[in-house]
């Protein structure tokens, strides 16, 4: 039986975390007597680690502030991971169908790997993927394609048979670099120019249906 893998983005492809994400933001840019950020201005900063969004929205701190700022703000994510969090509609559906055809899932995410894991437990969904990977899984994270690649040599599936799910140029860049087939969700926290180079875009979940039914199972 033909072995078939969609790696799936996290944050703003799965779920709409942005609320979560600038409350803790919020409390980081508090503890240095900054104003806060509303969550539009912190969902345009992320996807690149916890490390890079702290210092784009901490302008101007040192190296030692940004670490500082960097533990507070993971603290506060860990403790409030969900507060406000959900999958987007359709979302659980969508794993559920997908599993239900046999279709081996992972999240690959630049998210902490323990944040990632934590939040898809929080939520119920942890169980339906094999695999969790955030940005520090592995030596390098998207848009380098090292994680996706990883994960595939790991699971023994071939290019031709795995797709990549995301809203971000990340995702794309990773996907294609892998050489494997992306697919841009519009309803994410990236714009049209960074979903520009996916192979398809889709404006709702049920659309990924219909495109696995016709590229596996027809």
């Amino acid at each position: 039986m033909t072995k078939r893998l969609i790696l799936f983005d996290l944050d703003g492809t799965l779920v709409d975390s942005a609320a979560d994400l600038a409350a803790a933001v919020n409390h980081v840019r508090a503890c240095f007597k900054l104003p806060p950020l509303s969550v539009d201005a912190v969902r345009q900063r992320v996807g690149k680690g916890a490390q890079d969004l702290m210092e784009r929205v901490l302008p101007g701190l040192s190296d030692s502030e940004i670490e500082e700022a960097l533990c507070r703000y993971l603290e506060f994510n860990r403790v409030h991971i969900a507060d406000y969090t959900l999958p987007y509609p359709g979302i659980s559906s969508l794993l559920d169908r997908c599993a239900a055809r046999g279709i081996t899932l992972a999240v690959i995410s630049n998210k902490n790997e323990a944040l990632s894991t934590l939040l898809l437990q929080t939520l119920g969904l942890a169980h339906l993927f094999v695999r969790v990977c955030g940005g520090d899984s592995f030596p390098e994270r998207k848009p380098s394609p090292l994680p996706l690649l990883q994960v595939m040599q790991e699971l023994a599936v071939e290019p031709d048979q795995c797709l990549m799910i995301g809203d971000s140029s990340n995702d794309i860049t990773a996907g294609r670099a892998a050489g494997i087939t992306t697919i841009g969700c519009a309803w994410g926290y990236g714009s049209d120019r960074e979903l520009a180079e996916a192979d398809y875009l889709i404006q709702e979940p049920e659309q990924l249906l219909s495109y696995i039914s016709r590229r596996w199972f027809s």
